[in-house]
């Protein structure tokens, strides 16, 4: 397959197939920051394929995901998952920024 004829971007495979997360189906489209910290925190200590601590893969995947998915986000959806990574800092007793 050449590279311009891929169906899906590097991105796209990277949140879908990590080989460090098992990320819960559609956890990124969640309106609730809660449950997505929650789930990013369940993945990143069950997980032993990463390669840091639970707290930075869990929040290196949703940072991730913000970048990668850019304009693409809307307003509303860029603030739960800013909120998230408040509610993630709190989940691994961390203070936030």
């Amino acid at each position: 397959m050449s590279k311009g004829s891929k169906k899906t971007k590097w991105s796209q495979d990277v949140t879908e197939n990590s080989d460090a997360l098992d990320l819960e189906e559609g956890i990124f489209k969640s309106e609730d920051p809660a449950k997505i910290a929650h789930s990013l925190k369940r993945s990143a200590e069950a997980s032993d394929r990463r390669k840091s601590s639970p707290f930075r893969s869990a929040m290196s995947m949703l940072t991730f995901y913000i970048n990668r998915a850019g304009a693409g986000l809307s307003r509303k959806q860029r603030h739960v998952l800013e909120e998230a990574k408040v509610e993630l800092r709190k989940d691994f007793g961390r203070q936030p920024k």
